[in-house]
C-alpha cells in the first residue's frame, strides 16, 4: 500500500537551541529574496523544529549561527485554549547536519 507522507526540509541558519527534559527545540532561520519594485529584499523565516533525544544527540554539537540541514515530518495537533480550539503545525526533526561552522565562514 502507499505511504502518504508530509515531509519539510530546511537548510539554514541556528538561532537558539532549547533543550527540555524530552525534547529539544531548534529555532532555524531560512531566507528568501523577493522583488519589492526595481530592488530585491530578503526576508527571513523562523522555524521552530522539534528534536527528540534521538537526534538532540546530534544538535548538541551545534551552536548559534551554524549553517545546517534538516530533514524530517510534519504533525497537525490541536488542544482547547483561553480562546477555544488551538492548532499547531509541528516540524518534527528526523535527520540534523552540520554543513558549515559559523566561524569556519567568517575565516573565508
Amino acid at each position: 500500500m502507499p505511504q502518504n507522507i508530509a515531509e519539510f526540509r530546511i537548510i539554514g541558519r541556528v538561532g537558539k537551541i532549547r533543550p527540555l527534559e524530552k525534547v529539544t527545540y531548534v529555532s532555524v532561520a531560512s531566507n528568501y529574496n523577493r522583488r519589492d519594485g526595481d530592488d530585491w529584499k530578503t526576508d527571513t523565516h523562523w522555524n521552530s523544529v522539534v528534536c527528540f533525544p534521538k537526534i538532540a544527540a546530534q544538535v548538541e554539537n551545534a551552536e548559534e549561527g551554524d549553517l545546517v540541514h534538516i530533514t524530517g515530518r510534519t504533525r497537525e495537533n490541536s488542544h482547547s485554549g483561553d480562546a477555544g480550539i488551538v492548532y499547531k503545525t509541528e516540524l518534527i526533526a528526523d535527520s540534523f547536519s552540520i554543513l558549515a561552522r559559523k566561524m569556519a565562514e567568517q575565516d573565508n
